[in-house]
Parts: C-alpha cells; sequence; structure tokens
C-alpha cells in the first residue's frame, strides 16, 4: 500500500473522503445532505482527473491508476440511471466510487508514462472510455442482482424497479456499450497490427465477458420467469469476468499479452 503525498493524491482522497461520507450520511436517512456530499465528491474528482490530464498531456486512459481515476467520476451514471433508467442502488454507488478509487489512491502508481506509438490513435478514447463506461454500468447490475438474491425490494410508492427488472435493465444498457468497445479494439488491432484479432489475453477475456452477458440474455429470455435467481447469478458472472479482464488479466504473470498495462 502506497500513500501519495501529493496534489493528485490529495484530489483522490478527498474525493474518496466525500463518498464514503456520503454514504455514512445517507444510511443515517440524511438524503439531502448525502447528495449535497456525493456531488462535492464529483466535483472533487472531475478536478482530479483534469488535474493528471494536465499532468500527463494526454487523455488519462493509459494505466490502471488512470483508469479506476475514470471510474471514480460515477455520479453521472449513477443520476441517470436513478432518474431516466429508474434503477436503484443510488446510496451504493457512493461505496462503489470509493472502492474503485481505492487501487488509484494505494495501489498503483502514479509516475506519468509516456504514451507510446501503439496507443497514440485516434481509437485510443473512445474504445478505452467506452469500456470503463459499460465496466461501471455492469458494476451496478451486479449491485442490483445482488440485491435481487437476499431479496431486498424497493419501498411502498417508490419508482424504483425490482431488482430484477433493475439488473436487466442496466445490462441493457451496458451491453450496447461492451459491444462497441470490442468492435472498436478489432478495428484499432487491424490498423495498428494488420489484424482484427491477436488471440491476446486481454482480447480473450473481453469476449468472454460479453459472451456472459449474452448467455444472460439468452437464459433470462428463455427461462428467466421461473429461475429469476439465476438472471442474477449470471449477472453476477458476468462482472467477475470483468474484473478478471480488467486486473487479473493485466497483473498476472499467466497471462502475459500486448494489453497488460499496469
Amino acid at each position: 500500500m502506497e500513500i501519495k503525498y501529493t496534489i493528485q493524491g490529495l484530489l483522490v482522497y478527498t474525493t474518496m473522503a466525500a463518498y464514503l461520507l456520503a454514504f455514512v450520511v445517507s444510511m443515517l436517512r440524511k438524503p439531502k445532505t448525502g447528495h449535497a456530499l456525493y456531488l462535492f465528491g464529483f466535483a472533487v474528482a472531475v478536478v482530479s482527473y483534469a488535474y493528471r490530464w494536465y499532468d500527463v498531456r494526454h487523455v488519462p486512459l493509459q494505466n490502471l491508476f488512470e483508469v479506476f481515476l475514470f471510474l471514480g467520476m460515477i455520479y453521472p451514471v449513477s443520476l441517470f440511471c436513478r432518474r431516466v433508467l429508474r434503477v436503484g442502488g443510488y446510496v451504493a454507488d457512493m461505496l462503489i466510487g470509493v472502492i474503485v478509487l481505492f487501487p488509484a489512491g494505494f495501489v498503483f502508481h502514479a509516475e506519468p508514462q509516456y504514451l507510446p506509438p501503439a496507443l497514440q490513435s485516434w481509437l485510443f478514447t473512445p474504445h478505452v472510455a467506452v469500456y470503463m463506461l459499460s465496466y461501471i454500468v455492469m458494476a451496478k447490475a451486479a449491485v442490483q442482482a445482488g440485491c435481487q438474491l437476499i431479496g431486498k425490494t424497493p419501498k411502498r410508492g417508490s419508482d424504483i424497479l425490482p431488482p430484477e427488472q433493475g439488473t436487466y435493465r442496466m445490462v441493457l444498457a451496458g451491453f450496447p456499450l461492451l459491444t462497441l468497445g470490442l468492435i472498436l479494439g478489432s478495428y484499432w488491432g487491424k490498423l495498428a497490427w494488420g489484424d482484427y484479432w491477436g488471440w491476446d489475453p486481454k482480447e480473450l477475456w473481453s469476449l468472454v465477458s460479453w459472451l456472459v452477458f449474452l448467455a444472460y440474455f439468452h437464459f433470462r429470455y428463455m427461462f428467466g420467469r421461473k429461475h429469476p435467481n439465476m438472471n442474477s447469478l449470471l449477472a453476477i458472472l458476468g462482472m467477475v469476468a470483468i474484473i478478471i479482464t480488467l486486473l487479473w488479466v493485466n497483473l498476472s504473470k499467466l497471462f502475459p499479452g500486448l494489453h497488460s498495462y499496469a
């Protein structure tokens, strides 16, 4: 564990503290104060990301420190899902924000890195950003799936969807993003290395993640009404595949490849 005694570190820790305090206050049934703290944390997260951008002189999505920094700006996704998609988990999102910022704050190094030629492409930003957005959406789907498994239901009179339907709506929103990320990566591979598919471990696990959520849609359509718990387990399994894609493939020596950018 490494504490960062820098401006960047201070911004990350301030964001984490605001999110955590927002979560605690919201659990104590003070939603307005919780929302204000959540919004403040997001504002600091944006400043933190902008500061990193200024520091490295390119869109900061190159390594795992920058990726988790990006994931920490969860507030707009949280608000959109609550107000537009009618999916719950708003308070849990505050805790997700703390969790995704923890590796940036205490695990990964923050030294600026030179952007290698392979990443100096117009596809760099949309490819990575789309994937990260899909990952945070699928994380919310996994939270909804967990709520379904433990039997949690919305309060009476609430316009929030039941967890099983919330899971489906989140996967429905995240799956096109996963698909777009896969397509953009394939096209980038064709431009950079002359082939759409290179059987790199990161590519394979990205495909595995996509296939698990495709299986979720198939199972839910065919058998979902009789086996709602299985729907939720598949959504959680998809999130496990995403974690392997994002972390294990990058960090484990078992999966050396072109995409290991830890």
